[in-house]
């Protein structure tokens, strides 16, 4: 998933800092490769002479950063100051779990249930325990499911065999324990890739790939889906949305795998694809587009009417096009993934077919050819006057990796586009790649830009389109203080008993004196947002003497009730 592949058009110098990363990366076309949310083979080629067509994504942003040696890094030190973000109400706080080659969960293949299941608790009491309010969890890496798909096998990131039952079902699992804590839980899929290898014989006997191999295509050592079939278009969105009408789930998330990343002096093998299905269109790349552009559109149409409350949105490259390319682009010279990947991700916010869009940005500030502090503004105008919701994608993996330049070596990279961030309103949060980087933390980072920018607590996006009542019901609240400490123990309750009317969390408020009948949520301090259900208890060991309290019920929307009256 989380990607990041660049080409630079200047010739960059190397360092010893990179002492294992060929520049060529950098001006050829780039292999197709996993994601940096996907990258546990990592194949790091020094010569530069014969890129393997497994070149790791992680690789080829290791060589661009080294194109940063031909120009200051002054932006990083003009945000060298790290102020706290101001106040905000909403806000993404994503994680990335991924599944594929195991880079997040399970750890590895061949777990029995009971240590999946231990193993998922603990990246979801994390998740909560560090301020994220949303779990991004990949459920098809591979044209296989993490739930019992009457359409596709199991996949084998769950037992090591394509195809074998698990014991269980994780995606029920998985849902439930995200909404026991108040996470949103977000399905994540890849539409095309089938498999991370090239040999249809491998996969699961009944596999739709082996029983329709006119719908395949091998590229790179890799089996896609052709996009450009119909027949595959409709089976992959069918696969998906199986999962869309059986699971309680809060979102649909693509990341930046449409057609494949292009390989040097190799295209796609889609010339007879495009032959039977590309009659009008001038020429293949368009054709390309339009297929791509087809998914997209279908899926946001089949979401929203199977589960109208479900956010669709993608997680796209973080270069569009360069401004050399198209002046409506950035000021950039990276891969283009309008371009490479026929993914026209401008296009989609501006025709509406997203509820978010969270681009890719792995880049520092201050790298030449792919500038942080170009390309999160670039991103912010592309949304501005739009409904869909912008969320930046954040490498936290890079943060601290021997293979990564100075600026992710100083543990403040992350707090930098976090304080850049808070300068453009359009952007409404953040997604992080991923869970094991976020625990890893190995300089910091994560925890420095949790105490620049997370101190305070927030409740989650609101697209605008899901901004309309009914409103939860207003639940009920009663304090008590503790004799020896003077801390607040609230005591809240669901409106109404029933699990039925169970809020999904609840957010606390503090008041300095007594509100009135009627409390505002504007003139108190939300100290808290806390799981729901139908009774819960939150301490505030920081409750002033003489302090009131109201609090308000957060369904699974985000939306918001009436205050509760007001308690001491």
């Amino acid at each position: 998933m989380p990607v990041t592949h660049l080409r630079t058009t200047a010739r960059p110098c190397l360092t010893a800092e990179h002492p294992t990363t060929s520049d060529a990366a950098l001006f050829v076309p780039l292999p197709d490769v996993t994601s940096p949310a996907e990258t546990a083979m990592s194949s790091k080629d020094a010569t530069g002479s014969s890129l393997r067509p497994a070149l790791d994504r992680r690789a080829v942003l290791t060589a661009l950063a080294a194109a940063s040696c031909t120009a200051a890094l002054s932006p990083v030190t003009a945000h060298a100051a790290v102020p706290s973000s101001p106040s905000v109400e909403r806000q993404m706080r994503g994680m990335w779990i991924a599944s594929v080659v195991n880079i997040d969960w399970p750890s590895r293949t061949g777990l029995d249930p009971a240590a999946q299941r231990t193993e998922f608790v603990r990246l979801a009491d994390d998740a909560l325990a560090l301020g994220f309010n949303a779990l991004f969890v990949q459920i098809r890496p591979t044209a296989d499911a993490f739930w019992p798909s009457p359409l596709e096998p199991w996949s084998e990131w769950l037992t090591g065999r394509q195809g074998q039952d698990p014991g269980y079902d994780p995606l029920a699992f998985m849902i439930e324990t995200a909404h026991q804590r108040g996470l949103a839980f977000h399905a994540w899929f890849n539409p095309y890739r089938v498999s991370m290898q090239a040999d249809p014989s491998k996969l699961d006997p009944r596999h739709p790939a082996r029983t329709n191999p006119e719908w395949t295509r091998s590229y790179g050592g890799k089996l896609y889906y052709d996009p450009g079939v119909p027949a595959a278009r409709r089976f992959c969105q069918e696969a998906m949305l199986d999962a869309v009408r059986r699971y309680d789930i809060d979102g649909v998330h693509f990341d930046d795998y449409f057609y494949p990343y292009p390989i040097a002096g190799s295209d796609f093998p889609d010339e007879e694809t495009f032959r039977v299905h590309g009659a009008g269109y001038p020429d293949k790349a368009v054709w390309r587009r339009a297929n791509v552009d087809l998914m997209v559109r279908e899926m946001r149409d089949a979401v929203r009417a199977i589960r109208p409350n479900a956010l669709f949105g993608i997680s796209p490259f973080g270069v569009w096009r360069n401004a050399t390319t198209d002046p409506r682009g950035s000021r950039t010279a990276a891969f283009q993934s309008y371009d490479g990947l026929h993914a026209d991700t401008r296009g989609w916010v501006r025709q509406g077919w997203l509820d978010y869009i969270a681009p890719q940005v792995y880049w520092h500030i201050g790298l030449p050819v792919a500038d942080y502090a170009v390309l999160a503004p670039w991103w912010a105008e592309v949304v501005r006057g739009t409904d869909t919701e912008l969320w930046i994608g954040q490498a936290v993996y890079k943060s601290g990796a021997a293979d990564q330049p100075a600026p992710w070596q100083d543990g403040k990279e992350l707090t930098r586009h976090l304080t850049l961030n808070a300068a453009l309103p359009e952007i409404g949060g953040d997604l992080f790649f991923s869970a094991k980087d976020v625990r890893a933390d190995r300089v910091g980072d994560f925890a420095a830009m949790r105490l620049a920018h997370w101190r305070e607590p927030v409740l989650g996006p609101l697209p605008a389109r899901l901004d309309k009542r009914p409103r939860p019901l207003r639940p009920a609240v009663r304090v008590r203080r503790e004799s020896s400490t003077g801390a607040a123990v609230l005591r809240i309750s669901a409106g109404v008993p029933g699990g039925r009317h169970s809020p999904f969390r609840y957010a606390v408020y503090r008041f300095p004196t007594d509100p009135g009948p009627h409390p505002r949520a504007r003139d108190a301090t939300l100290v808290a947002v806390v799981p729901g259900g139908a009774r819960t208890t939150y301490r505030d060991a920081e409750a002033a003497a003489g302090c009131w309290y109201a609090v308000a019920a957060v369904d699974r929307i985000q939306r918001q009730s009436r205050l509760s009256r007001p308690s001491r």
